[in-house]
């Protein structure tokens, strides 16, 4: 499987545009509302990533600590606790590709927000 990573169109430019002072105008564009909504978008779709990843990746020391539940056999001489354990891998794979398939659609939206507000 190949990743073909695209580059933003605006960072692609030879050089942002740039206020009277040389400086990039970042104050005026985080107060948009475009960019506010961004905000509360990735942040509404990280949330729930972030307290599943940390819920499952903690409920691993929880149940080897304080129950006899991942001792039993699972697959030949494995554990369970083996397979929780490797599970652990899997799913920081599996949220790594979700949030890189969503990043796209971030970057596009800030291109979008840059474009607009951003001076010439």
């Amino acid at each position: 499987m190949t990743v073909e990573l695209k580059e933003s169109r605006v960072r692609d430019a030879q050089e942002l545009p740039r206020t009277t002072d040389g400086k990039l105008d970042y104050e005026r564009i985080i107060e948009t509302p475009e960019f506010k909504k961004l905000i509360r978008k990735k942040n509404r779709f990280i949330t729930p990533y972030t307290i599943a990843f940390f819920a499952i990746y903690l409920l691993l020391p929880v149940l080897t600590s304080y129950t006899k539940i991942l001792e039993v056999r699972a697959i030949g001489w494995m554990t369970w606790t083996w397979v929780y354990a490797f599970g652990l891998f899997a799913m920081v794979w599996i949220f790594t590709q979700i949030y890189v398939k969503k990043a796209r659609e971030f970057d596009e939206d800030v291109d979008q927000i840059i474009e607009k507000h951003v001076r010439d």
